[in-house]
């Protein structure tokens, strides 16, 4: 057997295939859409999937604003942020901070999701939320991704 045909091939960026999809969230819940576009944000649905690189998709999320939430999240539960000065810590409910900006929701809990490193400040440029059904990324040709 010739131990030349057995090479392990790890991808980089120049050999990453960056592909467009969209997603649409009306009438998902939050969180469980959240880990799937984190996934697919990471590139570990691809079979050359390589911890170290950015392997993964771009992708456009719709009706942001049409996310749904078990429970009583949406007032229960408290979104902490921190601006860096001392007594700048500001907390805000789901349901207050979709009437200001509904896409920040979907922003907030994929960040959470993603590493708290270089790599993933670069994989959350890839991430493009829009509150309707409107997107300018029509010429990229997105393919629909369902879940």
């Amino acid at each position: 057997m010739d131990h030349n045909s057995y090479k392990t091939v790890n991808a980089n960026n120049a050999t990453a295939d960056k592909q467009w999809v969209i997603v649409d969230a009306k009438d998902q819940i939050l969180g469980r859409v959240a880990s799937q576009i984190a996934r697919v944000l990471r590139g570990k649905h691809k079979a050359s999937y390589t911890p170290n690189t950015d392997m993964g998709d771009h992708v456009v999320v719709i009706n942001a604003e049409k996310i749904r939430m078990t429970g009583k999240k949406w007032n229960d539960r408290l979104m902490f942020f921190y601006s860096g000065y001392p007594g700048g810590q500001k907390q805000v409910s789901p349901k207050l901070m979709t009437e200001k900006h509904p896409a920040r929701l979907i922003e907030h809990s994929v960040r959470g999701m993603l590493p708290k490193n270089t790599m993933g400040r670069q994989l959350f440029r890839s991430l493009h939320v829009y509150a309707g059904t409107e997107h300018p990324h029509a010429a990229q040709q997105p393919k629909e991704l369902k879940f």
